[in-house]
């Protein structure tokens, strides 16, 4: 029997695949060490805890396991902690990847989708971004991604590892039917920290930065919803099984919104004043991040269904759950 390992299967959008997965047929097995994980978000395919930098864990899993393709969620992901701690970004990131990569390799497993960042980019040299961007990251978290993007590459033409690299904008949301969603400790995002604020769970809101050269001064994202992201990725999968090849594809919603954007989009939905204060900004945020999603609405046949309004509807129902269930 067939199954597909997602890598980083306990995390926020590694269980929104290992559902989407599960739901389509998929025999899943959920991969995690749950250093940043939830066992609570594992509801879908098989749990087995494990570390990427243990081969033996990697090699277990294709030794007992017929494995088809994967997934590769699993990293560190908070930029500012990257900026201060570089070393644990290098090692988990870049390590881990290249241990699963040869594990792969060994077990002629050649189809992977990888969760990779526009923050690879860098600061933008122009607007919206498209795959052609040149790629200057300007933190270790984007680094390391790009340092993996271009393993796949030379993996690809050595050893005939197929790759599709989805580099992602800002995703945000969660599943509709409330089963998963959006969990970080600490919560690095900025909509989940918001709808905190909203539903009484926190007094005010950091908001990092107010000198962004964008119109009111706070940073613009662009957000995509996670079923739409994941949706995205099942379409990658298709893509290698039916062309082999490897491929990079944007995956954002093409619209951009600045922080304060957001916050007057969430006191519309939840009606309520969030208060908030001006922090120091962040080292290592870019001023603008859109991108430019045609080549994969052209090649994966994959379009956003999910605006704003939806994106944090959908995160409030789930943040309301979360703290019922506390």
């Amino acid at each position: 029997m067939k199954h597909i390992l997602v890598t980083g299967g306990a995390g926020y959008i590694g269980s929104h695949m290992c559902k989407l997965l599960e739901t389509n047929g998929f025999n899943v097995i959920c991969f995690d060490n749950l250093s940043t994980g939830f066992k609570k978000l594992a509801k879908y395919g098989t749990l087995i805890k494990g570390d990427l930098l243990n081969c033996d864990d990697i090699e277990n899993i294709f030794k007992t396991y017929e494995i088809e393709a994967v997934f590769h969620f699993a990293a560190f992901a908070y930029v500012g902690e990257s900026v201060l701690d570089p070393k644990k970004y290098y090692q988990n990131n870049v390590i881990g990847s290249i241990n699963l990569f040869n594990t792969m390799l060994k077990y002629n497993v050649k189809k992977i989708v990888f969760s990779s960042t526009c923050a690879t980019y860098g600061t933008a040299k122009y607007i919206p971004i498209d795959e052609q961007h040149p790629q200057y990251p300007i933190n270790p978290y984007g680094q390391t991604k790009l340092m993996i993007e271009k393993v796949l590459l030379d993996y690809d033409k050595a050893y005939g590892l197929k790759s599709v690299i989805l580099r992602y904008f800002n995703v945000a949301g969660a599943s509709f039917d409330e089963s998963v969603g959006e969990m970080h400790s600490p919560e690095p995002h900025l909509i989940p920290n918001l709808l905190d604020v909203a539903i009484g769970k926190k007094e005010y809101a950091q908001i990092f930065g107010d000198d962004y050269n964008t119109k009111d001064g706070t940073c613009v994202r662009d957000y995509i919803h996670v079923e739409d992201l994941v949706l995205a990725h099942l379409k990658a999968l298709y893509y290698l099984k039916e062309k082999n090849q490897s491929q990079i594809f944007n995956l954002g919603n093409g619209q951009g919104y600045s922080i304060l954007e957001i916050v007057k989009t969430i006191e519309k939905i939840t009606q309520k004043e969030l208060p908030y204060k001006i922090e120091a900004r962040r080292e290592g945020d870019p001023d603008i991040l859109i991108s430019n999603y045609e080549k994969a609405k052209k090649e994966l046949n994959w379009t956003p269904k999910y605006g704003i309004e939806e994106i944090i509807s959908s995160a409030l129902a789930w943040h309301k759950k979360l703290k019922a269930d506390m």
